[in-house]
């Protein structure tokens, strides 16, 4: 799946240049300290913006962590859409490759990624973000199975998950994650969705 590009600046008022910083500044904090040492008043001071302003719009480091996920989607990348699955899902794993070794976006990641093992509010959130990037993608996969590429009860969500789920495997138990094993992942998923095993799961009717 595709992930954020990174932030920089953007247009909008005074208040969206407010959000755009505290967004920032929990970034950078994220990636310092880690989600247990996240605190809003160090935030607002990164972010050079009141302290009022912060909890008055956000309130709990939940909810800016929450905000910050929904403004890394609104951010992220469109997907690929080169013409063949092949094509579409090798830039989707490349894509994922790039962000998780990014010096900046790598980092973040592993910080909200540890955040959502011991806080339900952040892992409801990260399931928001990448529910939305694999809606973005999966488009590529219906396409394949209507033109016969694909088994027709192939899950479109599922195939996108298998493409970044080694990915992730890879980012938190800290091998090494190359383009070839991007290209790995996104082979492995196609052959998987070709022989039938990523298909979306029977529905039982009720007695």
């Amino acid at each position: 799946m595709s992930e954020p590009t990174p932030p920089g600046a953007r247009p909008g008022g005074r208040t969206a240049r407010v959000r755009a910083a505290v967004l920032r500044a929990a970034e950078d904090a994220l990636i310092e300290n880690g989600f247990a040492r996240l605190d809003l008043a160090d935030v607002a001071r990164r972010a050079v913006v009141g302290k009022t302003t912060v909890y008055r719009r956000w309130g709990t480091v939940e909810a800016l962590i929450a905000d910050l996920l929904a403004d890394m989607a609104a951010q992220s990348l469109p997907r690929a859409d080169t013409g063949t699955l092949e094509g579409d899902l090798l830039a989707n794993a490349h894509l994922v490759q790039r962000t998780l070794t990014d010096p900046r976006q790598g980092p973040l990641f592993r910080a909200i990624l540890a955040a959502a093992l011991t806080d339900a509010d952040t892992a409801a959130a990260l399931r928001v973000f990448y529910d939305t990037r694999v809606a973005e993608w999966a488009p590529a996969v219906r396409t394949a199975v209507d033109g016969g590429d694909l088994p027709p009860a192939t899950d479109p969500a599922q195939v996108i998950r298998a493409v970044s789920a080694p990915l992730y495997y890879r980012l938190l138990t800290g091998a090494p994650l190359l383009p070839a094993h991007a290209d790995q992942a996104a082979h492995s998923a196609i052959a998987a969705a070709r022989a039938g095993t990523l298909t979306s799961p029977p529905q039982h009717l009720g007695r």
